[in-house]
């Protein structure tokens, strides 16, 4: 394909991905040699927890191409999630103890769906443009792809020192997918991102759990988004006060980041708050049955964590409620079902002692 063909198709990119809903497209190639030695050190830390996964696929992660062979160029998109008004809504929730916290990309529905199918039918104009058969793939965090690092080099933002990428002109408060392609696209310019975040550390000191062991270092077995959702077992004593009533997923980081006043609201109506979850009291989640959790988490990436984590999560929210009766009831009567898990379980206990100890 000649030189301004393929300048032609950039731009017709730009455009599809606009028409699609993306706020930002950016072009790289596969060469993520600089990211190794971050990768490489977080690893030896042993920062992944038990995501293991993190270690298998590392030579496919740092080089797309192994990924999908023949690929030369990553397509990266960005479509951004948080609505009008909800900046104060979310302090508002994380000071009342009582309410359940959860994630803002988590409030409504499932963004891997969405944004692959919209990222498909992209790669489908790509290849009718292109009139020939074309080595092509969607992702949206859905194999071994350095996202953050692909986006970096795309020039889509910045990766800031709480590990997040940072975008200028929206902060960090959006979502992001990839199309792997085997056509030589002319590579988006992006600028050296060293200074961005200057001497601000509002990020580090503003973490419950203090998982960032530096600037860009975040151990994992720490945070409270892999806690909640990728960790299984019993989370830490030491760790279940200062998880507050965050019960999927957290964003103090990004809370108090000053680059998100500059985030921009999005019109996608799928990722407004489904179901009360932005502000539901974590007594009625924790009263749900599981059918009603299977049927009120429908579409969301919440129910990936199933039913039983669902409980644990919440018990440490309740255990760390102001106490009522109401709530130590509801402990009560959970620890009288056969079904419940040994993990929910001693999470439960947790929370009734936490609440018996309280003055009533």
């Amino acid at each position: 394909m000649q030189q301004d063909h393929l300048n032609q198709l950039a731009n017709h990119i730009q455009g599809w991905a606009q028409d699609s809903g993306f706020q930002q497209v950016g072009i790289t190639d596969c060469d993520l040699s600089h990211y190794r030695p971050y990768v490489e050190q977080w690893l030896d830390a042993h920062y992944q927890g038990e995501m293991g996964y993190m270690q298998r696929n590392l030579d496919k992660r740092l080089d797309p191409s192994k990924l999908l062979e023949g690929t030369l160029r990553v397509i990266s998109f960005r479509m951004d999630y948080l609505p009008e008004n909800e900046k104060q809504r979310m302090p508002e929730v994380l000071a009342s103890t009582n309410k359940a916290y959860i994630s803002r990309y988590a409030l409504g529905r499932d963004y891997h769906k969405l944004m692959r199918k919209r990222l498909a039918k992209i790669a489908g104009q790509i290849e009718d443009f292109s009139e020939q058969h074309l080595t092509q793939r969607a992702f949206v965090d859905s194999a071994p792809v350095l996202e953050r690092a692909l986006a970096e080099k795309a020039g889509l933002g910045w990766i800031g020192k709480n590990t997040m990428l940072i975008n200028k002109k929206a902060g960090s408060y959006f979502f992001l997918g990839e199309i792997l392609t085997d056509i030589p696209l002319p590579l988006t310019e992006h600028q050296d991102p060293a200074l961005h975040c200057g001497s601000c550390t509002a990020c580090l000191t503003a973490c419950p759990t203090n998982a960032f062991t530096s600037a860009h270092k975040l151990d994992a077995k720490k945070c409270i988004s892999y806690l909640t959702i990728e960790f299984k077992g019993s989370i830490p004593n030491d760790l279940r006060k200062k998880i507050g009533n965050r019960v999927y997923g957290c964003d103090d980081c990004q809370i108090v980041c000053p680059w998100n006043k500059f985030n921009q609201r999005t019109q996608e109506r799928d990722f407004y708050a489904r179901n009360n979850l932005d502000k539901e009291a974590l007594l009625t989640l924790f009263l749900w049955s599981e059918a009603e959790f299977l049927s009120r988490t429908e579409g969301s990436p919440i129910r990936r964590i199933g039913y039983q984590q669902w409980l644990r999560n919440l018990a440490v929210g309740l255990g760390n409620a102001d106490t009522s009766k109401e709530i130590i009831n509801a402990l009560t009567q959970r620890l009288s079902e056969i079904a419940l898990s040994d993990i929910a379980r001693e999470h439960i206990e947790w929370a009734l002692k936490e609440q018996l100890k309280a003055p009533q």
